[in-house]
C-alpha cells in the first residue's frame, strides 16, 4: 500500500508544481533561485531536439523563457522561481557550441545575482525536466517555451 501511495504522490506533486507556473507568475520584482536550485551554467549551447535546435546549458539541460518577461527583465517571482529556477551566477554564461555570443546578455536579480539572457529573454530551467534534453515545460500555461538558437521562442508542441 505504501508503494502505491508513493507512486501516486509523485505525479500529483509534479502536477501541483506545474500549476504554479501559471496565474500571475510575477510580482514585477525578480527573485533569486532557491537554495538547492539550478547551479550556474558555465556555458549556453545549442542542441538538437524534437522541437529543432534549442538552447541548453553545458550539461544539456533545456532552457526556457517566460512570455511575461520583457526587455531582459524577469517577472518570475519567488513562487514562480520555485518551479522555474533562473539560470544565475556571478556573471552571464558564455556562448558554447552553436550559441550566438551577440545574443547573450545578463539581467540583475536580487541580492546581486546575475541571470543569463539570450535575445531579450531571461533563461530558466523547469523542475519537471528530469534528464538532459527533456522539454516537459514546453508550452506550459501558454507562457513557457524553449528558446531557439536565433533567440526566438519555439512555440510548437513537444
Amino acid at each position: 500500500m505504501r508503494a502505491r501511495t508513493a507512486l501516486l504522490a509523485t505525479p500529483l506533486a509534479l502536477l501541483g508544481l506545474a500549476a504554479c507556473g501559471g496565474g500571475d507568475g510575477g510580482s514585477g520584482k525578480a527573485a533569486d533561485s532557491p537554495k538547492g536550485g539550478a547551479k550556474a551554467a558555465t556555458s549556453v549551447k545549442v542542441a538538437q531536439s524534437d522541437l529543432g535546435p534549442i538552447l541548453v546549458d553545458q550539461q544539456g539541460r533545456t532552457l526556457y523563457a517566460f512570455t511575461k518577461d520583457k526587455d531582459r527583465a524577469s517577472n518570475c517571482d519567488a513562487d514562480c522561481i520555485a518551479v522555474w529556477p533562473a539560470l544565475t551566477g556571478k556573471d552571464q554564461a558564455s556562448a558554447g557550441k552553436g550559441a550566438d555570443k551577440a545574443l547573450l546578455g545578463k539581467a540583475e536579480r536580487t541580492k546581486g545575482a546575475v541571470q543569463t539572457t539570450y535575445g531579450q529573454w531571461p533563461l530558466y530551467y523547469y523542475v519537471g525536466d528530469s534528464a538532459a534534453g527533456d522539454t516537459s515545460g514546453q508550452g506550459l500555461d501558454g507562457e513557457w517555451f524553449v528558446v531557439g538558437a536565433d533567440g526566438k521562442l519555439i512555440r510548437k508542441s513537444a
